[in-house]
């Protein structure tokens, strides 16, 4: 992984399932939430050009139950690019070692005013 942003993620009561663990389906949020800070953070100009990034895949290797009460980090960084696509790579943590997953996202970029996919923009080429 290239350059990385963490952000905690607090954990809701809503988030677990009938067995007390956060819902698998649950870990894609939590994936969008730090992707979303992410880009706010370090890609916010691309938002302004009206260019998107759009989520054309999304896998998720799940390792350890999150528990209501667990601290939860989200690690995430760029670890492919393509011409008009990269990945980003997730890690899903405590911050003490424990990995509750590992995950990454295909994104691809996407040019809303023409409605056509474009090249990997600089700033995205940068972090990587």
């Amino acid at each position: 992984m290239s350059q990385s942003f963490s952000t905690p993620i607090e954990l809701r009561f809503s988030d677990l399932d009938l067995y007390g663990h956060v819902n698998s389906v649950v870990y894609f949020s939590y994936l969008e939430t730090a992707r979303v800070k992410l880009f706010a953070r370090f890609f916010q100009a691309l938002t302004e050009q009206q260019i998107f990034t759009l989520v054309a895949r999304a896998e998720c290797d799940y390792r350890l139950p999150i528990l209501f009460g667990d601290p939860l980090i989200v690690t995430v960084g760029i670890a492919r690019i393509g011409t008009t696509s990269f990945d980003l790579e997730y890690h899903l943590h405590n911050g003490s070692g424990k990995t509750y997953a590992t995950a990454r996202t295909a994104m691809v970029c996407f040019d809303n005013v023409r409605k056509v996919t474009v090249p990997v923009p600089e700033c995205i080429r940068t972090m990587a």
